[in-house]
C-alpha cells in the first residue's frame, strides 16, 4: 500500500450531528445540535471510549468532558452540498458534492406522477402528502388492509414512499414496484424511492419490517469508492451504505437489521476483509430514535456503540484507521420529525498513534474521501486531505 493505513474503517453514526451549521436558519434548523441536546436531555451522557478519542473536545457536551490527552484525533466537518438528507451526506463523504438540492414536494405530488405510479401498481395510492412513517401507518393502515391500495407519502426530505402490508403485497413485489417508480422518477430530480414493508393488524399494532430498502440515483460522478475499486482495492459496506450508492463503486456488501446487527458484521468483515475500505452505516441513531424525537432511545443507542467500541478497537493491526462520523443531524428535542442541518463529529483512531491531536472544522465532508484517497494513491475528486496530520 502506498499510504499509512492498509485498512480504513470508515463509521457513519446516522443523524448524530454536532450543531448547527452556519447556513442552518435556511433549513428551519438554526437551534439543532443533536449530540449536545441528547446529553442534556438526559442529564448528561457516559460515553468513556468515545471520550477517550476526543468527543468532548469537539463541542461542550454534558457528561463527556474533553480530555488533555485524547487517544484520537478529533474534529468535526461541514457540509457544502445543499441539502440535509443521508445521500447527500454520504456522497460528500465519498467526494461528490452537489450543488443544486434534490427536489422536494413537500404537499404531495403532482398528478402526473401519481398517474404514472397509479399505471404501474393497477390502482390509485392512498395518502400522497407529506408524513411521519410510524403516524401514516395509524391513519392509513386500516384502510390499506380493506382497500390493498399501497401508501405512497414522502417527507421535507426527497423521498417517494410507498408502504405496503407484506399480507398484502409481498416484499419481493414491493421491491419491484419500487424498481420501475425509480425509472420514471429519474427526470424529476427525487432521490431516493423507499421500501416500507410493515406488518400488525390495527393502528396501534402496525410496525414496519427491517425489509425496508431504498432505491437512490446513483452518483452523477465517480466517488472515491469508484477510485478504489477501478485501482484493485477491496470496497466493503454494511448497513445501508450500498442502498445510498446504488451499489456503484462496492465489490462487497451486507444489509443489516439494527444498530447491534451492523457491529456484529463489521467484526465479522474485519476478520475477513485485511485490506481496503470498510464503509458502515449505523442507522437506528436516525431511524428509530431521530425521527421518532426519542432522546433517551438516542442517548441508550449511543451508550451502546460506546460500549461496543474497545471489541472494535481490539481487533485493529498497526496499519487499521478508524474513522467515525456522520452524515446529518436528526435532533429529537427540536420540532418537527425531519434531519436537521449540522456539523458532523469527526474522530480518528489507529492503534500506532502516540497521541491525537486537533483536525479542526473541516470545510466539507469531503475531506474523508481525500484523506482516504490520499492514503490509497487513489485520485480525489474534491476535498482537503488530513492524512499528514497523523505524522
Amino acid at each position: 500500500m502506498p499510504g499509512m493505513f492498509d485498512r480504513v474503517i470508515l463509521i457513519v453514526l446516522d443523524g448524530v450531528g454536532v450543531g448547527a451549521l452556519p447556513d442552518a436558519q435556511q433549513y428551519q434548523d438554526q437551534d439543532a445540535a443533536t449530540l449536545q441536546h441528547v446529553a442534556a436531555f438526559n442529564g448528561g451522557l457516559s460515553l468513556p471510549n468515545l471520550q477517550a478519542l476526543g468527543l468532548g473536545n469537539i463541542v461542550p457536551l454534558e457528561g463527556v468532558a474533553a480530555v488533555a490527552e485524547p487517544t484520537g484525533w478529533f474534529g468535526k466537518m461541514a457540509e457544502v452540498s445543499s441539502g440535509k438528507d443521508s445521500v447527500t451526506g454520504h456522497w460528500e463523504l465519498a467526494g461528490v458534492t452537489l450543488s443544486e438540492p434534490f427536489a422536494t414536494f413537500c404537499n404531495g405530488f403532482p398528478a402526473e406522477i401519481i398517474e404514472k405510479f397509479s399505471a404501474l401498481a393497477g390502482c390509485s395510492p392512498l395518502g400522497n402528502i407529506a408524513a411521519s412513517g410510524t403516524e401514516i401507518l395509524r391513519e392509513l393502515g386500516e384502510e390499506h388492509l380493506r382497500t390493498r391500495r399501497p401508501i405512497v407519502y414522502t417527507s421535507t426530505d426527497s423521498v417517494f414512499q410507498i408502504a405496503a402490508h407484506e399480507e398484502i403485497l409481498p416484499p419481493e413485489d414491493l421491491y419491484r414496484l419500487c424498481r420501475e417508480m425509480e425509472i420514471i422518477l429519474d427526470p424529476y430530480r427525487i432521490c431516493r424511492v423507499i421500501a416500507r414493508p410493515f406488518l400488525g393488524h390495527s393502528a396501534d399494532t402496525f410496525y414496519r419490517t427491517s425489509g425496508r430498502h431504498d432505491y437512490p440515483r446513483k452518483p452523477p460522478c465517480p466517488t472515491i469508492l469508484d477510485s478504489l475499486k477501478a485501482a484493485g482495492i477491496v470496497t466493503c459496506s454494511v448497513g445501508k451504505v450500498a442502498d445510498l450508492f446504488a451499489g456503484q463503486g462496492l465489490l462487497y456488501s451486507h444489509s443489516t437489521v439494527s444498530n447491534r446487527d451492523g457491529m456484529d458484521k463489521t467484526l465479522e468483515v474485519l476478520a475477513s476483509v485485511s485490506s481496503g475500505l470498510i464503509f458502515v452505516n449505523l442507522v437506528d441513531f436516525d431511524m428509530l430514535y431521530g425521527h421518532r424525537l426519542d432522546a433517551s432511545g438516542f442517548a441508550a443507542a449511543l451508550s451502546s456503540f460506546d460500549s461496543w467500541l474497545p471489541r472494535l478497537l481490539a481487533c485493529l493491526g498497526r496499519r487499521d484507521l478508524v474513522l467515525i462520523t456522520a452524515d446529518h443531524g436528526c435532533d429529537p428535542t427540536t420540532c418537527g420529525t425531519d434531519h436537521t442541518r449540522e456539523y458532523v463529529p469527526l474522530l480518528a483512531y489507529c492503534p500506532k498513534f502516540c497521541h491525537g491531536g486537533n483536525l479542526g472544522t473541516r470545510d466539507s465532508f469531503a475531506d474523508v474521501a481525500a484523506t482516504i484517497a490520499a492514503n490509497f494513491g487513489v485520485d480525489s475528486i474534491t476535498g482537503k486531505s488530513f492524512l499528514g496530520a497523523f505524522g
